[in-house]
C-alpha cells in the first residue's frame, strides 16, 4: 500500500502545475479534435467547390451518422479514460488495466456491430436525416463508403482518450493528425476522378492509418502492463464505463438527434421561403462544419482537464481539482470569445472557403451565422462543468449538464419557433437555448465546488 502511494505521489499529475498540465494535456486534446474536425470540413470544402450545394447539403444529410460515431467513442473512450484516471490516482493499478482492456474490446465491437446496422437500413437513413429527393443520391453515396470506416474510426478517436490519460498527450495527437493528413491529400485527388465517392473513400483510408497508429500504442503503454484477463469483457467493469462517459455520450446524442430534426425543420419550412430547400441545407450544413473546429477546441481543453481532475480527485487532492476547473473554465470561456468575433465579423469570407453561391445563399448563411451563434461566447460552460462531474464520478449530474442545451432548451425550440417565424426560427433557438444552459451550468457546479473546498484537508 505504501508503495502505490509512493507511485501516486510521484505521478506529475500529483504535483506539477496545474496551469502547466492543462496545456499540456489540453494542446494535444485539441489539435486531436480538430483533426477529427479536419475529415469533414476538408470534405465539405472540397465538395463543395468540386460539387457544388447540392454535395454541401449530402455531407449535411450524412452529419448526424457522424455524430453519432463520435457520440459513442466519447461513450466508451471518455468512459474508459475516466475510470483508468480514477483507479491510477487511487493506487489501483490491477483495475485500472482491466479498465482499458475491456474499453477496448467494447470500442471494437461496438465499430463493428454499428456498421452493419448502417449497411442494413442505409436507404431509410438517408430520408431520416433529411435528403431531398435531389439530395438523396449524393447522401447515399458518400454514407455508403465512409460506413466502412466506422469500425477504424471509433477504435482510433475513443482509444485516444485512453493514450492520453495514460500520459502520452502527444501520441494521441499524432494518432489523428496522421490520417487527417492523408484525408486532406487524398481528397483533391480522389474527388477529381470519383466525385463525392472520391472524398469519401479518402477519408476512409484516414481512419484506417488513424487506427493502426493507436493499436502500434498499446504494445508501449505506460501505467499498463497487458495481461489476457484484461481484455475479458465484464459486465460490471462496462456499467463503470458507460457511467462516467454517459455525460458526453448523452451530449453529442442530442446533437445528433438536434441535427435530424433541424434538417428536416430546413428541408419543410425552406420549401415554404424565397431560399428553397436546398439552400438552407447547404448553409446550415457549412455552418455546422465550421462549427464543429469550436466545439473540437473547448471539448479538447475540457479533455484535457479530465486527467488531471480524475487523478487528483482519486488523490484526494481537492485545491488542485477546483484549481483545475477555473483555469480550465477561463479558457474555455476566452476561445469562445475568439469564436463569437470570427462568426460576427466575418460569416461571409467563412462561407465562402466552402463554394460559391447566390446572392440569396449567401444573405441565409450570413443571417444564420449572426443569430444563431449570437451567445456562443457562453457555450464553454456547459462542457467544462459536465466533464468536472465526469472526473468526480458524479455520472448523473455530468448527464444532466450535457444534456440542457440540445435537449431541454434547443430540441423544443427548433421545434416550436419555425411553426412562428418561419425558417427564421431555427436561427433564434440557437442564442437562447445556449444562454439557459450556460446559467442551469454554473447553478449546478457551484455547490459542487463549494463541497469540494469545505472538505479539503491540510494534506489535500
Amino acid at each position: 500500500m505504501q508503495t502505490t502511494r509512493t507511485q501516486t505521489a510521484q505521478n506529475p499529475l500529483a504535483y506539477e502545475n496545474t496551469g502547466k498540465l492543462i496545456l499540456k494535456f489540453a494542446i494535444p486534446s485539441i489539435i486531436s479534435g480538430l483533426v477529427t474536425a479536419l475529415y469533414n470540413i476538408v470534405d465539405q470544402i472540397f465538395i463543395g467547390q468540386g460539387v457544388g450545394i447540392l454535395g454541401n447539403a449530402a455531407t449535411n444529410v450524412a452529419f448526424p451518422l457522424t455524430s453519432l460515431c463520435n457520440a459513442l467513442t466519447l461513450l466508451l473512450g471518455v468512459g474508459t479514460a475516466a475510470n483508468f484516471s480514477l483507479h491510477l490516482g487511487a493506487g489501483r493499478k490491477e483495475k485500472a488495466e482491466q479498465v482499458a482492456g475491456n474499453g477496448i474490446f467494447f470500442l471494437v465491437s461496438t465499430g463493428l456491430v454499428l456498421s452493419l446496422l448502417v449497411a442494413m437500413f442505409l436507404g431509410p437513413l438517408m430520408h431520416l436525416f433529411g435528403a431531398s429527393d435531389q439530395v438523396y443520391p449524393l447522401a447515399l453515396t458518400y454514407t455508403r463508403i465512409t460506413n466502412f470506416g466506422i469500425p477504424f474510426l471509433l477504435f482510433a478517436v475513443g482509444l485516444s482518450n485512453f493514450i492520453r490519460a495514460d500520459g502520452s498527450p502527444t501520441y494521441s495527437m499524432l494518432c489523428t493528425l496522421s490520417g487527417a493528413i492523408l484525408n486532406t491529400i487524398l481528397d483533391p485527388i480522389f474527388i477529381h476522378y470519383m466525385g463525392i465517392a472520391g472524398a469519401a473513400l479518402a477519408t476512409v483510408i484516414g481512419q484506417i492509418v488513424s487506427a493502426a497508429m493507436a493499436f502500434s500504442y498499446l504494445f508501449r503503454t505506460k501505467n499498463v502492463t497487458w495481461r489476457r484477463s484484461c481484455f475479458r469483457p465484464s459486465l460490471s467493469l462496462l456499467k463503470d464505463i458507460v457511467s462516467l462517459g454517459m455525460s458526453p455520450f448523452f451530449n453529442h446524442s442530442a446533437m445528433m438527434l438536434v441535427q435530424i430534426v433541424m434538417n428536416n425543420t430546413l428541408t419543410y419550412y425552406g420549401a415554404l421561403s424565397p431560399y428553397g430547400s436546398e439552400i438552407p441545407m447547404a448553409c446550415v450544413g457549412v455552418i455546422t462544419k465550421v462549427n464543429v473546429i469550436y466545439i473540437a477546441c473547448v471539448i479538447g481543453t475540457s479533455q484535457g482537464c479530465q486527467p488531471i481532475l480524475g487523478f487528483n480527485y482519486g488523490a484526494r487532492k481537492l485545491h488542485r481539482v477546483r484549481r483545475t476547473f477555473w483555469q480550465g473554465l477561463i479558457t474555455v470561456t476566452c476561445i469562445s470569445f475568439c469564436f463569437f468575433l470570427c462568426f460576427q465579423l466575418f460569416p461571409r469570407q467563412i462561407i465562402s472557403i466552402f463554394g460559391k453561391g447566390d446572392e440569396l445563399y449567401y444573405r441565409f448563411g450570413i443571417r444564420y451565422f449572426r443569430i444563431f451563434m449570437m451567445l456562443i461566447f457562453a457555450n464553454g460552460f456547459q462542457p467544462i462543468c459536465s466533464f468536472l462531474f465526469t472526473a468526480i464520478g458524479k455520472a448523473k449530474k455530468g448527464v444532466i449538464v450535457s444534456m440542457t442545451r440540445q435537449i431541454l432548451f434547443l430540441l423544443p425550440l427548433i421545434l416550436l419557433f419555425p411553426r412562428i417565424f418561419g425558417i427564421d426560427g431555427v436561427m433564434y433557438a440557437g442564442p437562447i437555448a445556449d444562454g439557459a444552459a450556460a446559467i442551469l451550468a454554473i447553478s449546478l457546479v457551484l455547490p459542487e465546488l463549494r463541497r469540494l473546498r469545505r472538505e479539503e484537508t491540510p494534506s489535500s
